[in-house]
């Protein structure tokens, strides 16, 4: 290497370290440097000699540069993989501005300019092609992933409005099976808020809805079947506790549920919540309600009481009424707890008041799927009561209590949603039992 940038080619170096032949600058396109072809297909210009450290100017040619002599020479950065300082740089080195080296580099064209060419070869899977770019590999041209498959046709409004019409029933046929004899339910369970009023309100309108004459008695003093029904129930108005405590006959009582015609609802005001002591002393005071729902002059396919959250005398009159129990059981451990002393109370009204009187349905609630808990209860509770649980399943859903604050059920409110098409299921599920295991009913 020598300080006018050239140095002695080893190729031509004899043993004694002299050189043979010229010195080759690095300006100069030696074969082995070279990208686009051999020493011999550059252009070449004038050339000088290239003066040595002794000042002779043997062999050497540099080819004179056209550039500015202000421009230094481009060089790359070293690199320590490419070998030692002083070895030579295979690499083409990067001009700098608008400065050109003749015979080495032709100006490249703008980056806008050049078209882009997509890679042969597969796609990769985590990377979708483009909508109909057609693999030169392949025959097939890739779809992208917008275009729905023959699955996914419907989008999820229109199955939606599918439910919604198949739930609401428009054309009112009768799509569910109608009893031979009335069925009388209670709706039971001693702790509260485990959907015993939600339950009761959204199977009686899912029935309703396709065929049958379905009458809501509200036995709690909350009167929130009443609210979900859109039915007054303010003081004043004539209501489940005249026909419990003063006798008078239920159909002055019930009213009917507007846009729902085969619906009734016996409301239940805040003047029953003093009926329990009341009936204390009253003659016959287990089997008021029997007698007043027995006396009604019109059929009925179903009949639902609303209990409230206790076992005292109120739930005692729907026990002795009813023919059958159904359980909304939320899946939480607090609501197994409570089960076995209901499950207690029930069996010593079939041994003295009411012997007709079984447990026919389990409905869980409140169904969560993304707790184990809700897993495990849902287990248990089908173990032990095997076929009386329901195969439908009703989940957490806002929709189900959002409805009772507008005076609807979620049949009505939207019935298109989880909620409402899981009561859906569960009433169908009820009414194919009924008709499958006929039993005695009231006329």
């Amino acid at each position: 290497m020598h300080d006018d940038d050239s140095y002695d080619d080893p190729q031509l170096t004899g043993s004694g370290g002299r050189s043979t032949g010229d010195s080759v600058s690095r300006e100069t396109g030696h074969p082995e440097w070279m990208v686009d072809g051999p020493r011999d297909a550059l252009p070449r210009g004038p050339v000088e000699p290239a003066p040595r450290r002794d000042g002779s100017s043997a062999g050497s040619v540099r080819p004179v540069s056209s550039a500015p002599a202000n421009v230094p020479p481009a060089r790359e950065p070293y690199d320590p993989s490419d070998g030692p300082a002083n070895a030579p740089n295979p690499r083409p080195p990067a001009a700098r501005g608008n400065a050109v080296l003749p015979g080495r580099y032709e100006p490249q064209p703008p980056v806008s300019a050049v078209p882009h060419q997509p890679e042969a070869g597969p796609a990769r899977a985590d990377t979708p092609p483009v909508t109909g770019y057609e693999d030169p590999n392949t025959t097939s041209t890739y779809v992208s992933r917008e275009t729905p498959t023959r699955e996914e046709d419907d989008p999820p409004l229109a199955m939606e409005a599918m439910r919604a019409v198949q739930i609401l029933n428009p054309s009112g046929e009768v799509n569910m099976p109608r009893p031979d004899r009335t069925r009388v339910m209670c709706v039971a369970n001693q702790k509260g808020g485990v959907g015993k009023t939600t339950t009761t309100v959204n199977l009686a309108v899912a029935l309703a809805l396709h065929g049958n004459r379905v009458l809501v008695v509200d036995l709690d003093p909350q009167g929130n079947a009443s609210t979900g029904l859109n039915v007054p129930h303010h003081t004043g108005v004539p209501d489940v506790y005249d026909c419990l405590i003063d006798s008078v006959p239920l159909e002055e009582v019930a009213q009917g549920v507007e846009g729902i015609p085969n619906l009734w609802c016996v409301p239940a005001t805040i003047d029953l919540a003093g009926a329990e002591i009341e009936l204390v002393s009253v003659v016959a005071r287990e089997s008021r309600l029997s007698r007043a729902i027995e006396a009604y002059p019109g059929h009925f396919d179903y009949v639902f009481i609303d209990c409230p959250p206790s076992l005292g005398l109120l739930t005692v009159n729907a026990l002795v009424a009813a023919q059958e129990v159904l359980i909304p059981i939320q899946c939480e451990y607090y609501a197994l707890e409570g089960l076995n002393q209901l499950i207690n109370n029930i069996n010593l009204v079939r041994q003295h008041l009411n012997p007709k009187l079984e447990v026919s349905t389990i409905l869980l609630t409140m169904y969560d799927r993304r707790t184990r808990l809700a897993d495990a209860v849902e287990q248990d509770v089908r173990n032990h009561f095997g076929e009386k649980v329901l195969q439908a399943v009703i989940p957490r859903n806002v929709r189900v209590s959002e409805a009772p604050s507008y005076g609807q059920s979620v049949m009505t409110y939207d019935p298109g949603s989880r909620g409402a098409t899981s009561y859906f299921e569960a009433a169908q599920e009820i009414a194919e039992r009924g008709v499958k295991e006929p039993v005695s009913r009231n006329a």
